[in-house]
């Protein structure tokens, strides 16, 4: 477990030192109130989006350019997801770039239009109802490094207060790749050796940093939720492979954390969950296999 461990405090502490964002808002928020998580299962995609609980004025989380802003007036082209309403994009140094979605229509002055550098702090609008977010006024925030064309989670580069929502491993359930058919762990007591994708029971709002499975003490499969990257049009989590929505929610009850092969034998399975903070929560099971 220390591998993966370790790759979480230094993936943690490259961000920290490097990208200190400022709040993307004026309304200071703790750290298990927000309305959905980056990594979370949102329709039919996974979010890559950090979406606040409730409406306040929206500002810049770090010096930059304002680099495109558009509205629902002057937005008459299929560039960008019309799902995030009214949008303000700011690059900034290190091939980042922010995203300010959500805001009000009539928040946005000719001065935000006029805009170009754009100060820490400075005022982009008021949280509205431009997007789809089911009737929520708050500011969806995204992060994207244009570089390296991945998404990143808004919290690993912005300050972090209060408690965290607590994760769990309940329900387990392993799925044979080649024939599809699941098992309850531990309630089954034998299976055929083979392929299989581990998953566990989805948390409503809870969503891990990472998830680790291991066989026999060795990590064989974990799956990062403070990365996302775009394959062949497809949002990914990154694990040993790609693993798009539906195959880390299959359905609106599981969450894959990994895949393992089990060889004939006795096996210990672990599975981890960790959040933000690089905290662990582990369960493991003895599964005898044919």
């Amino acid at each position: 477990m220390k591998r993966f461990i370790i790759a979480s405090i230094v993936l943690f502490t490259v961000f920290s030192n490097f990208y200190s964002f400022d709040w993307p808002q004026e309304q200071i928020v703790e750290s298990d109130s927000f309305y959905s998580y980056f990594g979370q299962l949102r329709g039919d995609t996974i979010s890559n989006s950090l979406i606040f609980g409730e409406a306040s004025n929206i500002k810049a989380c770090k010096e930059g350019f304002l680099t495109l802003l558009i509205t629902e007036q002057n937005d008459d082209s299929d560039f960008f997801p019309s799902t995030l309403g009214n949008v303000a994009l700011i690059s900034h140094d290190d091939n980042l770039m922010t995203i300010y979605a959500n805001i009000d229509s009539e928040s946005i002055t000719e001065e935000i239009y006029n805009l170009k550098e754009v100060k820490t702090g400075e005022f982009l609008g008021k949280a509205g109802n431009s997007g789809w977010q089911q009737g929520k006024s708050s500011l969806e925030f995204q992060v994207i490094d244009t570089k390296k064309n991945i998404v990143i989670n808004p919290r690993l580069l912005m300050p972090r207060i209060g408690k965290e929502l607590p994760l769990s491993i309940t329900e387990v359930k392993i799925q044979n790749v080649k024939n599809g058919r699941f098992y309850n762990i531990p309630e089954t007591t034998s299976i055929p050796s083979g392929t299989y994708k581990v998953f566990r029971k989805r948390q409503n709002i809870a969503t891990p940093f990472q998830t680790a499975v291991s066989l026999n003490g060795t990590i064989v499969d974990s799956i990062s939720f403070d990365l996302l990257k775009e394959t062949e049009g497809f949002i990914c989590a990154i694990g040993k492979k790609n693993y798009t929505k539906e195959q880390i929610y299959p359905n609106g009850n599981l969450q894959l954390m990994g895949e393992v092969s089990i060889p004939p034998g006795k096996n210990l399975l672990k599975l981890t969950v960790v959040d933000i903070l690089n905290k662990n929560y582990s369960q493991s099971y003895t599964v005898s296999v044919w």
